[in-house]
């Protein structure tokens, strides 16, 4: 069932932000399309930060899917 709310999600013009949250609690946001990549067979999920790092999440272990998630925070540059 997730993998299906998240296919009808990113489907959704304009893109809204989303998270995926695990069965460890963690939650992983999703603040663009460009962040998220769903591989053929639907086991995985693969999210990315800003800075291309990767986590490759088994579908079995998504148990929540939270919209709205604000866009990660940039610090201003110190003076």
């Amino acid at each position: 069932m997730i993998i299906t709310d998240i296919i009808e999600h990113l489907k959704v013009t304009p893109f809204q932000p989303f998270a995926l949250r695990t069965a460890g609690g963690r939650e992983y946001p999703v603040p663009s399309i460009d962040h998220v990549y769903l591989p053929p067979g639907a086991k995985r999920v693969i999210v990315a930060d800003d800075e291309g790092v990767t986590v490759a999440l088994p579908v079995l272990l998504i148990t929540g899917f939270v919209q709205g998630v604000p866009s990660p925070r940039v610090d201003p540059a110190p003076h």
